[in-house]
C-alpha cells in the first residue's frame, strides 16, 4: 500500500523552527561562551535562532565590462 502524496514528509524539517530543545540551547550557549557548568538548566537565557532560506539561488549579474 502506498502513502499518498499529501501525507508524506519532504525530507525532514523544512522550515526553521522557533524553539529549541533545552539541550540545544546549552550547546548554543557553551559555542557562545555564556554558558558555564555551574549553572542551572532551569531559567536558561534566551537564544537567537538565525533563521535560514532553504533553495534560494542568488542571481548571477552581468558583467557590466562587456
Amino acid at each position: 500500500m502506498s502513502l499518498d502524496k499529501s501525507l508524506r514528509t519532504g525530507g525532514g524539517l523544512v522550515r526553521a523552527r522557533n524553539v529549541l530543545k533545552r539541550h540545544e540551547r546549552i550547546e548554543k550557549l557553551s559555542t557562545e561562551d555564556r554558558w558555564d557548568e555551574s549553572q542551572s538548566v532551569l531559567g536558561l537565557p534566551k537564544t537567537k535562532i538565525v533563521k535560514t532560506t532553504v533553495g534560494k539561488k542568488k542571481k548571477k549579474k552581468k558583467d557590466e565590462e562587456d
